[in-house]
């Protein structure tokens, strides 16, 4: 096992560097796990880590063939991105699939989040759509990473549980359409309650961004007549706001319209 305690090591800074910037981790193709639990989560999952650092533990605990480095506790508050962490921390394979790799039920559950920007909302998402059962969860158009940190923390490990796959809305629209899969969304003009609407077969439930909502492409379908098949519709409903506010974070909206779906097909 190695031991680290200076903090100009080269592989502590190549830790940081992994843990700050998406476009490093890219470009290496790996992502960093912060946290017993999460690192526990992924390994369960099949994410097989080539390195792990521990603070003030055990090697024996980990029955990993991996790297095993053991640093003092400046070294890994340094690589730690958590302000209280726990002295574990895995380096491995980026998070994410492509389209064609989802392996969809006949009767899908799935959640579709567009530009999304804040971490945590994505993460909650994640935590959401594992509550509910979800078969898989696509994220469109990314504006944030999906190995961020903070996207990992905030789903609480369930990121490795959910098959995840990123592309553009575009070729999403194209996905569902060809796997037969209906596509609802909430908006505030929408006429229909959306417990008045039939969620028992194929859906994917499509959220955007709280300051946005959801881009043009998802309502515009006829300005785009060869990538789509004349059918295609996104069929919107409303969720009631009874309030002054006008609006429901992102994470509670998708999580009241997963759990109907939920009740209606349990019903």
């Amino acid at each position: 096992m190695e031991e680290i305690s200076s903090l100009q090591n080269a592989r502590v800074k190549r830790i940081v560097k992994l843990q700050r910037k998406p476009s490093f981790r890219r470009s290496e193709g790996l992502t960093v796990i912060e946290g017993a639990r999460e690192v526990s989560r992924a390994i369960e999952n099949g994410w097989q880590p080539s390195e792990l650092w521990l603070c003030g533990k055990s090697s024996n605990d980990w029955k990993l063939e991996c790297d095993f480095i053991q640093v003092s506790d400046a070294v890994f508050e340094k690589i730690a991105y958590r302000d209280s962490p726990d002295g574990i921390l895995a380096v491995g394979p980026l998070i994410g699939r492509k389209l064609a790799e989802l392996d969809l039920p006949e009767n899908p559950l799935i959640l579709v989040a567009e530009g999304v920007e804040k971490p945590g909302n994505l993460g909650a998402l994640l935590r959401t759509a594992d509550g509910a059962g979800a078969d898989a969860v696509i994220v469109c158009d990314p504006a944030t990473d999906l190995n961020n940190p903070n996207v990992i923390r905030n789903s609480i490990g369930t990121l490795f549980y959910l098959p995840v796959a990123e592309a553009s809305s575009e070729e999403t629209i194209a996905f569902l359409n060809g796997k037969g899969v209906r596509m609802l969304s909430a908006m505030p003009d929408a006429e229909t309650v959306y417990t008045d609407c039939d969620l028992k077969g194929p859906l994917a439930i499509v959220v955007g961004a709280e300051d946005q909502g959801l881009s043009d492409v998802w309502r515009q379908v006829e300005s785009a007549p060869d990538k789509f098949s004349n059918d295609w519709k996104i069929l919107e409903v409303r969720i009631p706001m009874l309030g002054k506010n006008d609006s429901l974070n992102v994470s509670v909206s998708a999580a009241i319209l997963m759990y109907e779906a939920v009740r209606q097909r349990e019903s």
